[in-house]
């Protein structure tokens, strides 16, 4: 659903998840004059907008930007971290097992749910584990802040102006108090990380208290998730696709999600399913090679386009669309990644950091998130070991220094 891919600018620009590697993050900055004379600027069209006089003045007043953004608004985890890392810290079993969990809890209300939009459980729990890990990282960023220094500096202005705009509606009509109002550093926020104007457009109040509140209540998080693929174009009792094996000498040049051909050309090419069993009799698919012909190779239909309407990044909705096949029964994919270096999951970062610790390394909290001072870490040992010092954690990183 192409329309919607800006509703969260990718999932606030393609926004890291928490154990994703981000640049080394910079100083807030002090109020400056160029920040004040921008949002001075903005008054006049915030007005058009709907925002009134005394709502911009009350929320901007004072306001510093936060200079850090603008480095996290360049760096693209999606576009950036090889698939087999990005899918480990994202689709490991730790999240599963804590989905499957939630899935039991939220029964009732995922059935209502289910009824009313028709997107099936796994898929909006899947949503909500890979955007907020369940509820248990918002994201601190004081929203009005972030998308001020964003509406001022750097790229995309005004996307993120439109969002501010939205920003001080929500908070004009009371949907959310001021100190409640923080997110993602793009703007994202709540359960399922809607950026304002989705907020706007999408939100839904599913428990009825006359409210659609996505910060404090399961209920309308899961609801508004199910409205937003459904309106981006989901298909009721459909699958996203599924993982293929791709006859020898297949050239996979040209083909992608959007290049949709029907089942029976598909097999006429001598595509199968994984397990060797044969393709549907009807419907038509992309192919998706994400790291080439000699990975695994997916077979995507039109509810991949709306996981991917979430966040337009295709490792993005691989994320997605595997971890809810994972959250029905489904195992790992069958054909492996193309490296000697697997990624390596939340539980195992933990691992390399407390074994980094042990090593005499100051890293600060061991919290699976690899930050600045893990990386610096990791590369000390890789130079001790006679690695390749790149920082990145693997498990060939792992395995080393669990034999010390």
């Amino acid at each position: 659903m192409k329309p919607q891919t800006s509703l969260l600018l990718c999932a606030a620009l393609l926004a890291a998840p928490a154990w994703a590697q981000s640049p080394p993050p910079a100083p807030t900055s002090a109020p400056n004059p160029e920040f004040d004379n921008c949002l001075n600027t903005l008054r006049a069209p915030a007005r058009a907008a709907g925002v009134r006089d005394e709502t911009f003045a009350m929320h901007t007043q004072n306001l510093a930007p936060d200079m850090s953004v603008i480095d996290k608004l360049n760096f693209q985890p999606e576009f950036r971290t090889a698939i087999w890392d990005y899918l480990a810290g994202l689709v490991d079993e730790e999240r599963v097992a804590e989905g499957r969990a939630l899935l039991e809890r939220h029964a009732e209300t995922l059935a209502r749910v289910s009824d009313k939009y028709g997107v099936d459980p796994a898929t909006v729990v899947a949503v909500w584990g890979v955007e907020s890990n369940f509820g248990q990282t918002f994201g601190k960023s004081p929203l009005v802040q972030s998308l001020g220094t964003l509406s001022c500096f750097g790229r995309r202005q005004a996307y993120f102006r439109t969002e501010l705009f939205s920003a001080l509606r929500i908070l004009q009509a009371g949907h959310i108090a001021p100190e409640r109002f923080v997110g993602s550093w793009a703007g994202a926020f709540g359960h399922t990380q809607f950026m304002p104007s989705t907020f706007e457009r999408l939100a839904v109040d599913f428990d009825g208290d006359g409210k659609a509140d996505l910060m404090d209540s399961t209920s309308d998080a899961l609801a508004s998730t199910a409205n937003f693929l459904a309106k981006a174009g989901w298909q009721t009792g459909q699958p996203w696709g599924f993982e293929v094996k791709l006859p020898e000498g297949f050239s996979a040049a040209g083909e992608g999600r959007r290049t949709k051909r029907g089942m029976s050309e598909w097999a006429a090419r001598g595509l199968k399913r994984v397990d060797g069993s044969p393709l549907p009799a009807t419907g038509s698919a992309g192919l998706m090679t994400p790291a080439g012909p000699q990975g695994p190779a997916f077979l995507v239909l039109r509810n991949f386009d709306a996981i991917y309407g979430y966040n337009a990044a295709e490792s993005y909705g691989l994320a997605i669309a595997h971890l809810s096949d994972r959250l029905r029964g489904g195992g790992p994919f069958a054909t492996p990644w193309p490296t000697d270096d697997p990624g390596i999951s939340r539980a195992e970062r933990r691992e390399v950091q407390t074994l980094l610790i042990a090593r005499g390394h100051d890293i600060g909290a061991v919290d699976g998130m690899l930050g600045d001072k893990s990386r610096v870490a990791i590369r000390a040992e890789q130079e001790r070991l006679g690695h390749e010092a790149s920082g990145r954690a693997g498990q060939k990183l792992l395995k080393a220094l669990r034999g010390g």
